[in-house]
């Protein structure tokens, strides 16, 4: 489901606060990898793949910080992702811990998904050129990572699985889109 192309009139009101949220949300990006890898060190595949993707996603944080510093914005607080929260919610219980793997994976590449489809947004509303160009390098590296966990995901799942997964977790996320208020403070 596309976001209202008017979140980026939002957002490029609310620079700081986008900013600092987009900069929280790399941080999580690189914990949940980080998560992951601890929660299954005997999948080496998965292990390969999402070490990299840490330093990739600090590394992404460290760059939206130099970005805020250099605009004279401070970091701000961390707030709670109500998109991301009410994803998680939806995670199913009670099942075998292997397929817990696979809506932890499709989750991820939502929200990489999501995140790229909003710098899209950025990279063709913004004013500036230089965040233009800023937020168009960000858009290809998460397309990267969005990719990344459904091939995770294949890795160790059946391809029928993982797209009927995957078009359930889709379903998921427009009825969550639906509920919220585009918010020009927020990356989702």
């Amino acid at each position: 489901m596309p976001t209202d192309p008017r979140w980026a009139d939002l957002a490029s009101i609310s620079l700081e606060e986008i900013l600092t949220d987009h900069a929280f949300c790399e941080q999580k990006a690189a914990t949940q990898c980080i998560t992951l890898i601890q929660r299954y060190p005997d999948k080496p595949d998965l292990v390969n793949a999402l070490s990299p993707i840490v330093t990739e996603e600090w590394g992404h944080f460290r760059m939206v910080w130099a970005e805020l510093k250099k605009r004279g914005y401070s970091l701000g607080r961390q707030r709670k992702d109500e998109y991301v929260n009410l994803l998680l919610q939806h995670e199913p219980k009670n099942i075998p811990g292997n397929d817990k793997l696979l809506h932890k994976l499709m989750v991820c590449a939502l929200i990489e998904a999501r995140s790229c489809e909003r710098f899209r947004l950025l990279s063709e509303n913004l004013t500036e050129q230089h965040l233009r160009d800023f937020y168009y390098k960000f858009m290809v590296s998460e397309a990267g990572h969005y990719r990344l966990f459904i091939d995770l995901a294949m890795v160790y799942y059946t391809e029928e699985k993982v797209r009927s997964t995957w078009a359930q977790w889709l379903k998921i996320e427009e009825q969550i889109l639906q509920l919220l208020v585009p918010r020009g403070d927020r990356m989702h």
